[in-house]
């Protein structure tokens, strides 16, 4: 692969296979012709993302006969990554972000893969709300562990993404790893009976953009104001580059 975009956070029900789909589709759209996308989900609880029918997410099983996770079998994702051609998106749950994470560090995968010139995002979702401080929790346990880029999803939509009148920016997590977070992309909270019904429909179906434009269960404005969320999360993510690498 020549990127790699790991979805880590250890707090369940927070947007991360809303990210990965969204990232999912920005890069397909991006590199359509170029470079194919594959999508994986190492969630063996939610497989969320792998319901996501047009981006035909490929399961990885890291159970073993009795249930238990191996992180053994993450082997088989990684040999993936360093053969195949293309671009990668791995979705992972919190059931798996502990094994997972430590796999990434005890295995120097990260390092590895970097070597082998695959290029390393991590995308972290930080959230408002009751929720915040564990996904800040999350934030800073992939900075600590991981020598790794990271690209933080702000989900303002549980609530505004502050601590003691500080915005996120402005958050020591932020301030003290400056230099490896690669870039904010800001999911705001808007209208919850206009936009959020939108959105919250078009997730529960497990629809991407385009397939909800050829959706007559949704309505011109539905469709327009999806249209519209699109459009503004694809251009912050053109306003990003990573170590020179275009997304």
């Amino acid at each position: 692969m020549q990127q790699a975009h790991f979805i880590l956070q250890g707090k369940g029900g927070v947007g991360k296979s809303l990210v990965a789909s969204i990232l999912a589709q920005y890069l397909t759209q991006t590199f359509s012709g170029s470079l194919p996308v594959h999508c994986f989900d190492t969630d063996p609880v939610n497989q969320t993302f792998s319901r996501y029918k047009a981006l035909n997410t490929q399961m990885v099983k890291i159970l073993n006969q009795d249930d238990n996770i191996d992180s053994r079998l993450f082997d088989g994702l990684i040999e993936e990554l360093l053969t195949a051609e293309g671009i990668a998106v791995i979705d992972n749950g919190a059931a798996t972000f502990v094994p997972l994470v430590g796999y990434l560090k005890e295995n120097g995968i990260i390092e590895f893969l970097e070597a082998n010139g695959v290029h390393v995002i991590c995308h972290v979702v930080v959230t408002g709300g009751q929720a915040m401080e564990d996904t800040f929790y999350g934030l800073a346990a992939v900075l600590h562990k991981l020598p790794v880029k990271v690209m933080v999803w702000s989900n303002e939509f549980f609530g505004a993404i502050e601590q003691n009148g500080k915005s996120l920016m402005d958050l020591k997590v932020m301030n003290d790893n400056h230099d490896r977070i690669v870039g904010v992309i800001r999911i705001p909270r808007r209208t919850a009976d206009t936009f959020g019904k939108d959105i919250e429909n078009m997730v529960s179906a497990n629809l991407t953009f385009d397939e909800v434009e050829k959706t007559p269960e949704f309505g011109i404005m539905s469709r327009q104001r999806l249209l519209t969320v699109k459009r503004d999360l694809f251009t912050s993510l053109d306003q990003l580059s990573f170590s020179g690498n275009l997304l």
